[in-house]
C-alpha cells in the first residue's frame, strides 16, 4: 500500500525560485497584454521588461547566502548572487537601446522582450543550481531564446548566424548531455556535491579501478568539450566571430558577456569539482586551452578588416584569460573571473553599442563587412565625441590603466602569481601587449587619418537612449579607480563564503 508523501512549503523554500518565477512571469504578461491588444506602443515593453528586471534583482539581493530549495536542487551561495546580479546588471543594459529613436526592428515585437526575459530566467537557473538536470534545462532555455534573438535580426547573414549557433548550440547540449549520462552512471547522482562525496569515497577505498577511472575522463572530456563551445574556447571557437557579426551589435555586446557569466558559473562549479578531487590533468587542459584561446584569437584579430569581426576575436582572448583563472582553483582565482566581467561587461557593451552610432542598411565601405576601418578613418573630424569614446574603449580593453579592464587583468595575474603560476602571468603579459596593437590600430584609423570618400554620408544615430548607455558605460570605464577595491571586496567576501 501507498503511502502519502507531504511535503511543507517551508520545506521547499519557495522564495529561492522567486528571481526566475519573476522573469518568466515578465515573459508571459508581455505575451498576453500583446494577445489583448496588439496596438499598444512597443515602448511599455521595454518599460515593462526594465521594471520585472528591477523586480528580479531586488529578490536577488533578498536571498539569503548558502541556502537551498526547491528538493534542494535550488543552490544559492554567494557565487549564485553575484553572478545573477552581474547578468541582470548587463540585461538592463542592453535592453533601454530598444528606445532609440532608430531601432532595430526585432524591437518592435513584443515576442522580442518576452524571449529577452526568457532567456534570462535560463541564465539564472544555471547561476542557481548544482543539479546537472536543471543546469541543462537552464542552459537549453537560454540558448533557444538566444537563437531566435539572432535570427529576429532579419537580415541574411542573421539568418545564417542563428542556424551556426543552433548547431553549435545542439552540439554542446549533446556533449553535455552525455557527459552528465556518464556521471549520474559512475556516482549515482546528479547532484554535484553528492558526485563529489560518491568519488571521493571511491577513490580514497582504492576502489579506482579501470573502469572508474575511465568514466572520470570520459565525463570530464565530454563537459569540458562542452563549455568549451559555449565559451568559444579554441579550437570551438569558430562560429563566434560569424555569430557575432550576423547579429546586431548591441546583442553581440551583449553575447559576449552575460551567457558567458552563467557558462562561466557552471564550469567553476563542475571543473572545480574535478580539481578538488585531485584529478590535475584537467586542471592542465584548461591552463592550455586558456593559453591556444588567448594566444590564438589575438592573432586572428589581428589581420581582420572590420571592428565587429575583430572585437569578436577579442571577446574569445578576453574567455581565455578568464578560464586561466577557473583552472587556479583558489578563493583569489574565482573572485578574479567576477570581477573581470564585471568591469567587461561595460566596456565591452559600449564598445559594441558605439558600432551602432553610423549603421546602415546599405555597405558603402566595403561589399563584405558592414564595419569596416575604413568607415572609422577621420572619426576625430566627424563625430570627435564619439571618436574619444571609442578610444577610451579600445584602451580599455588593451589593459591600459587606469581604466577597468587594466584593473581585471592585473587581479587575475595577482592570483596566478599567488597560486605559483608565474609562467601564467607573463604570457597573459605578453598576449595583452599582443592585443594593444589591434586596438590601437582602431585609434589609429580614427584620429589619424582622414576621412574615405563619402564617409559624410553615413548617418551617425546618436539618440538620448543609446548616449545614455554609451555614457553610463564610459563613467564606468573611467571610473573604475575609485570602485575597484569595494568590487574586490565583496566579491571575495561572497566567493568565500561559497567554500571556493
Amino acid at each position: 500500500m501507498l503511502q502519502a508523501i507531504h511535503v511543507s512549503l517551508e520545506s521547499l523554500n519557495l522564495v529561492t525560485l522567486a528571481p526566475m518565477l519573476i522573469a518568466v512571469a515578465g515573459g508571459l504578461i508581455i505575451l498576453v497584454l500583446d494577445l489583448i491588444n496588439e496596438k499598444l506602443d512597443k515602448t511599455l515593453y521595454v518599460m515593462l521588461t526594465l521594471l520585472f528586471l528591477f523586480i528580479d534583482m531586488g529578490a536577488v539581493l533578498g536571498l539569503n547566502v548558502n541556502e537551498r530549495g526547491f528538493f534542494d536542487v535550488m543552490l544559492i551561495d554567494g557565487i549564485s548572487i553575484i553572478s545573477q546580479l552581474l547578468i541582470i546588471v548587463g540585461s538592463m543594459l542592453f535592453i533601454p537601446l530598444a528606445l532609440t529613436s532608430k531601432r532595430f526592428h526585432e524591437f518592435e515585437y513584443p515576442e522580442f522582450f518576452a524571449l529577452f526575459l526568457f532567456m534570462i530566467a535560463g541564465f539564472q537557473f544555471m547561476a542557481a543550481s548544482d543539479n546537472l538536470i536543471l543546469i541543462f534545462i537552464g542552459l537549453e532555455t537560454g540558448s533557444l531564446s538566444l537563437y531566435t534573438l539572432i535570427a529576429l535580426h532579419n537580415r541574411a547573414n542573421s539568418y545564417e548566424a542563428a542556424v551556426k549557433y543552433f548547431t553549435m548550440g545542439a552540439l554542446a547540449a549533446a556533449f553535455y548531455a552525455m557527459g552528465s549520462a556518464v556521471i549520474y552512471a559512475m556516482s549515482g547522482s546528479v547532484e554535484l556535491y553528492q558526485v563529489a562525496e560518491t568519488v571521493s569515497a571511491r577513490m580514497a577505498g582504492n576502489g579506482a579501478g579501470l573502469l572508474p577511472a575511465l568514466a572520470i575522463f570520459g565525463s570530464a572530456v565530454l563537459m569540458l568539450v562542452s563549455f568549451a563551445f559555449k565559451l568559444s574556447l579554441f579550437p570551438f571557437h569558430t562560429w563566434a566571430p560569424d555569430v557575432y557579426e550576423g547579429a546586431s551589435a548591441p546583442l553581440a555586446g551583449y553575447m559576449s558577456v552575460v551567457p558567458k557569466i552563467a557558462a562561466f558559473v557552471v564550469s567553476v562549479r563542475l571543473f572545480g569539482m574535478y580539481i578538488d578531487l585531485g584529478i590535475e590533468w584537467v586542471r592542465d587542459i584548461i591552463l592550455a586551452l586558456a593559453v591556444l584561446t588567448m594566444t590564438l584569437a589575438n592573432i586572428m584579430a589581428l589581420v581582420q578588416g572590420d571592428v565587429k569581426r575583430m572585437l569578436a576575436y577579442s571577446s574569445i582572448s578576453h574567455a581565455g584569460f578568464i578560464i586561466a583563472a577557473l583552472a587556479l582553483d583558489t578563493t583569489e582565482g574565482n573572485t578574479a573571473i567576477f570581477l573581470y566581467y564585471a568591469l567587461f561587461m561595460f566596456t565591452n557593451l559600449g564598445a559594441f553599442a558605439m558600432l551602432w552610432i553610423s549603421r546602415h542598411k546599405v555597405r558603402r565601405f566595403n561589399n563584405r563587412f558592414d564595419h569596416p576601418y575604413e568607415k572609422f578613418a577621420g572619426m576625430i573630424k566627424i563625430v570627435p565625441m564619439g571618436a574619444v569614446i571609442m578610444a577610451l574603449f579600445m584602451l580599455s580593453l588593451a589593459g591600459v590603466p587606469p581604466f577597468s579592464v587594466f584593473w581585471g587583468k592585473i587581479y587575475v595575474m595577482q592570483a596566478a602569481v599567488n597560486a605559483g603560476y608565474i609562467w601564467l602571468a607573463v604570457l597573459m603579459g605578453i598576449n595583452s601587449a599582443i592585443a594593444a596593437y589591434y586596438y590601437l590600430k582602431l585609434v589609429v584609423y580614427m584620429f589619424l587619418k582622414e576621412p574615405v570618400k563619402s564617409v559624410d554620408t553615413v548617418y551617425y544615430n546618436i539618440s538620448k537612449p543609446l548616449m545614455a548607455i554609451i555614457g553610463l558605460a564610459t563613467v564606468a570605464t573611467v571610473g573604475a579607480i575609485f570602485y575597484i577595491q569595494p568590487l574586490i571586496s565583496y566579491f571575495y567576501y561572497m566567493v568565500s563564503a561559497s567554500g571556493y
